[in-house]
């Protein structure tokens, strides 16, 4: 093994949110993985959940309860061992905190929705401490998946102490310009941590990222750079992530409330135009897996049905034809994409008397500000953040925490129920697939793409890096590689 030394990453400029509970970019998802660990991590290579913090674990017959074994070595940063009840303590933090947008995902653990929404105890939550290195967790239905969710960086062992760690590293510094990991030392597998320490650079200056590539200084920038000044141009690693760009309606203001209206104005968007710019389009909310059954999304599209759908719909609900109807699309302020679409959607929705307008706020506060924002469509990227259909799905479930457009529908979430019941992964594919296909057929989004993910790193210098579909790369893999040995001529002469 080669000296190993700082790695160098360039990632997004915008403000980090350092609580797991509550983040939701990728990139504090990509941070999180040097930082904090919980019960599972994911593979490097399959994103396949390993065990963690649990060394071990048993489902019992009926499969609705999981008995998990923690490892007698894992430590917090500060040298403090981690129990059982820090593990219980930290998911019940977990589902107390208000906003934690992913704190649904674990509703089937009994008790656990009840608490969440404010009318249960936290006692009544079952995951129970059996001992210090054992706990168990008691689910209200069969959830093969667990490991899976449970990778993700909401549900780490969090420490009440906000500067103790873990995971891998530790925080050593962080401001507007830097964040600089250090190895955790105290980190149960630190052993396997080959790297001393990670340096992130804040940066959206394409142009220095490039440079600052180009020359050594940097060893993965995270998209951000321009490409086309790259010298070695095989050291972009571009790959499509388990991701959907859309745009989605909220149920709050009538008549978009109405399945009717809704699909009125998706039958009107000519959607050769809004997806030009984009390589790999999107129909469908689940960007599919192998073995998922095909769903019929949203390609065609019609202005004269479009007419005749606003027409009827109107007559149906008591809404003369020459009534202007008022939409609003919230947007972020300086995208022009989205600005491009807001035109692209007015012009298409005036021949049906709706005006649309558009309201913006910054990128920082666009996503935190959709519960409370009273506009009618809105724009979301989401990258899955488990490689299985649920982790769109969830999105549109009625009591999830994921859910900003307040639609329920009891026959989809019914669905979803069903397909955790099932043994085989076609007959849960199955079901979701038909779950989606109610959601798409009431209208209630516009699916635009799928992201390609797009990073800088040398894979002859840097080791333990793989792309992959969640866009995820644990940090504790990475190490400097040897370097290749350089071929020596064989100057001898053997003429004489």
């Amino acid at each position: 093994m080669s000296e190993q030394r700082e790695v160098n990453i360039a990632v997004s400029n915008h403000t980090y949110n350092l609580n797991p509970f509550t983040a939701s970019y990728s990139s504090e998802a990509q941070l999180f993985t040097g930082l904090h660990e919980g019960l599972f991590s994911y593979d490097p290579v399959s994103l396949a959940p390993l065990p963690a913090i649990c060394k071990s674990y048993k489902i019992s017959r009926d499969k609705k309860r999981w008995t998990l074994t923690l490892r007698e070595n894992a430590k917090f940063s500060d040298g403090s061992p981690i129990k059982a009840n820090d593990v219980r303590d930290s998911f019940i933090r977990l589902l107390g905190t208000k906003g934690a947008p992913f704190a649904s995902l674990i509703d089937n653990i009994a008790g656990a929705q009840e608490f969440r929404e404010g009318k249960g105890k936290a006692e009544d939550v079952k995951i129970d401490v059996r001992d210090d290195y054992t706990i168990v967790i008691r689910l209200k239905e069969p959830m093969g998946h667990l490991p899976k969710i449970l990778c993700h960086h909401s549900f780490s062992i969090v420490n009440p102490d906000a500067k103790v760690f873990s995971g891998p590293f530790v925080l050593e510094k962080i401001d507007g310009s830097e964040i600089i990991l250090k190895k955790n030392n105290n980190y149960w597998d630190a052993e396997k941590v080959k790297i001393p320490g990670i340096n992130f650079t804040i940066s959206d200056d394409y142009p220095e990222n490039s440079f600052k590539y180009n020359t050594g200084k940097l060893d993965w920038v995270s998209g951000n750079a321009d490409f086309s000044k790259i010298i070695n141009k095989s050291n972009l690693q571009m790959s499509a992530e388990f991701g959907t760009v859309y745009l989605f309606f909220k149920m709050q203001n009538y008549p978009w409330t109405q399945a009717e209206f809704r699909n009125a104005l998706i039958e009107a968007i000519p959607y050769d135009e809004l997806r030009k710019d984009f390589s790999i389009q999107a129909e469908t909310l689940v960007n599919p897996l192998p073995g998922y059954p095909k769903v019929t999304g949203i390609g065609d599209w019609d202005p004269v049905d479009a007419k005749e759908m606003m027409k009827t719909a109107r007559k149906r609900y008591g809404i003369g034809e020459d009534e202007k109807l008022q939409i609003v699309f919230a947007v972020i302020t300086g995208d022009e994409h989205l600005k491009k679409w807001g035109e692209l959607l007015k012009k298409a929705w005036e021949p049906l008397g709706v005006e649309l307008t558009m309201q913006n706020t910054t990128v920082e506060r666009y996503n935190i500000s959709i519960p409370q924002w009273n506009a009618d469509i809105f724009y979301y990227s989401w990258i899955g953040d488990f490689a299985d259909p649920l982790a769109f799905l969830e999105l549109f479930r009625g009591h999830s925490s994921l859910n900003y457009s307040k639609w329920k529908n009891d026959e989809y979430d019914n669905l979803l129920l069903e397909s955790s019941r099932m043994d085989s992964i076609e007959e849960q594919y199955r079901l979701m697939s038909k779950a989606e296909q109610i959601l798409i057929d009431d209208g209630m989004l516009i699916p635009v793409s799928h992201p390609v993910s797009a990073h800088l790193i040398d894979l002859e210098t840097i080791g333990g890096w793989k792309a992959n579909v969640l866009d995820i790369h644990p940090l504790k893999y990475l190490y400097i590689k040897e370097p290749p040995k350089k071929k020596i001529p064989n100057l001898v002469d053997y003429s004489l």
